[in-house]
């Protein structure tokens, strides 16, 4: 058992997959998290369906593997006692009216299948073939089906991680916290001055984490990128409907029980840190929807989230998951930058930058 301590300052997905993955390798974990509003973990969709994306390289393949760890990652966290995150393997429509876009997304499936088996089977269906798996859905636009498809609910997710951290004996703290520069590097201070001792500190905060970082002088590179998802009433049996794209587009449909439909998604830039719900982002999204899916017209609508996603500036578009030369005898850590992503990499690249931290202490 390590008698090490690490403080992960964020609890969004990022934060709490560390810290999870931290306290079931026996460090002791110290998760504060400011409660800030706009964190993208309470906000984000869900979709876990990475396949395909037309963005390849490095991204992709983590993209892909973050998909393929969600079995044995959901088992670890029920094996600590960790409620029901709302995963499920419902499958995934890609739809379009234009049997060409079909093609090229069936063409890298294709590619993509050998290496990618968590993919699972791969089908295409002709007009109307597809309302059989989610029934207000256009008619007229053909799809492609994707087995390997699937849900989770982030704010499940995220409570999920914080119970089995309690469980393995770690804490978590709702307070603000800041990062003091010492004569010996820093510290880390919450509220009116409590400081905690830590062996290492891991920055999980998001869209925030470069002003947490700025009294140490670093940053990432990092921006908010404000996301509206609006959240649908319909009198159906959801629980098995598929996730659901458009070639043409970054929004999306995808289903949770007792008859609740998602539609996302708006994507930002330069919104800084602008929670409010617009007119023209809720327009945005009902008009991409009802593209779609015409029979939502008559759901009733429950309520819009934003979310602000952390946004990597890369041309890679990869995270930034690194550990900080910062001076000091406490190693600094940063996990953040998953953009849109999060609920797909962020269990992965978190149980990952556990284990680097466990052989580094």
């Amino acid at each position: 058992m390590s008698t090490s301590r690490v403080v992960v300052l964020g609890a969004g997905i990022a934060g709490a997959a560390t810290a999870f993955g931290l306290a079931r390798r026996g460090v002791s974990v110290v998760v504060v998290d400011a409660g800030l509003e706009g964190r993208a973990t309470d906000a984000g969709a869900g979709i876990i369906q990475p396949w395909s994306v037309s963005r390849g390289g490095a991204f992709y393949q983590l993209y892909a593997d973050g998909a393929a760890f969600y079995p044995s990652f959901v088992s670890a966290l029920t094996g600590h006692g960790a409620p029901d995150i709302g995963y499920r393997r419902v499958g995934s429509l890609i739809l379009s009216a234009d049997e060409a876009e079909l093609d090229a997304v069936e063409e890298r499936l294709a590619a993509r299948a050998a290496d990618a088996p968590a993919m699972g089977a791969v089908q295409r269906l002709r007009q109307g073939e597809a309302l059989a798996r989610f029934p207000l859905l256009d008619p007229t636009h053909s799809a492609v089906w994707i087995e390997g498809g699937g849900r989770v609910d982030g704010r499940l997710l995220r409570a999920g991680l914080l119970a089995a951290v309690r469980k393995l004996d770690g804490m978590v703290v709702t307070d603000a916290a800041t990062l003091e520069p010492t004569d010996d590097g820093f510290r880390v201070v919450v509220g009116v001055g409590e400081a905690l001792v830590a062996d290492a500190v891991v920055v999980a905060c998001g869209a925030w984490s470069s002003s947490v970082l700025a009294p140490l002088g670093v940053s990432v590179p990092v921006e908010p990128q404000k996301g509206q998802i609006l959240h649908l009433r319909v009198d159906a049996d959801t629980s098995s409907w598929p996730v659901v794209h458009r070639v043409s587009s970054s929004h999306y449909l995808l289903a949770f029980d007792g008859g609740r439909i998602v539609a996302g998604a708006t994507r930002e830039f330069g919104s800084g840190f602008d929670t409010r719900v617009t007119a023209f982002g809720v327009q945005e999204l009902l008009r991409n929807a009802l593209v779609a899916a015409p029979g939502l017209s008559d759901a009733e609508i429950i309520e819009t989230r934003v979310g602000l996603r952390p946004l990597p500036l890369s041309n890679s578009q990869e995270p930034v998951v690194r550990r900080l030369d910062v001076g000091g005898s406490v190693p600094l850590w940063v996990n953040a930058g998953f953009g849109a992503a999060g609920l797909t990499m962020g269990p992965l690249v978190g149980d990952r930058l556990a284990a680097e931290i466990v052989s580094a202490l």
